[in-house]
C-alpha cells in the first residue's frame, strides 16, 4: 500500500510541478508531514531524496524546447543549491522540530502574501 500511495503521490507533485513549477518544498513536504507521519525534519530529508535522480529533467525538457527555459542560469542555480544544500542541511540538524517547523510557514506564508498582492 506504502508503494501505490508514495507513487501516486510522487505523480501528483511531479504534475504539479511541470504545471506551476512547485511541488518538493510547498507540497510535498506537509504531505509527508500530514499523511505519513513524518516530522519536519524527516519530511525535509525526504523531499530532497526525490531531487536526487533527474525527477524534473522531463518537465524541464518541455519548457525548453518551447524555448521557456535557460539551461546556463539553471546549472548555475544547480551548482549554488548543490552547495548550499549542504549547509542549509547541517545547520537545519541544530534547529528544533517546532521552531523549523515555524520557519517553514513562516517562508510559506510570506510568499504566499506576496505573490497575492503584487499586480
Amino acid at each position: 500500500m506504502m508503494l501505490v500511495t508514495a507513487l501516486l503521490v510522487g505523480v501528483l507533485i511531479g504534475a504539479l510541478s511541470g504545471l506551476i513549477g512547485l511541488g518538493g518544498g510547498v507540497l510535498l513536504i506537509p504531505i509527508l508531514v500530514y499523511f505519513f507521519g513524518m516530522n519536519q525534519h524527516q519530511a525535509q530529508g525526504t523531499s530532497l531524496a526525490m531531487l536526487l535522480p533527474p525527477s524534473g529533467a522531463l518537465a524541464f525538457w518541455q519548457y525548453y524546447k518551447n524555448g521557456n527555459a535557460d539551461l546556463k542560469l539553471g546549472l548555475l542555480i544547480a551548482a549554488g543549491v548543490f552547495i548550499g544544500g549542504y549547509f542549509g542541511g547541517e545547520y537545519a540538524q541544530h534547529i528544533s522540530q517546532p521552531m523549523m517547523r515555524k520557519i517553514f510557514a513562516l517562508v510559506l506564508a510570506g510568499t504566499a502574501i506576496k505573490m497575492f498582492l503584487q499586480k
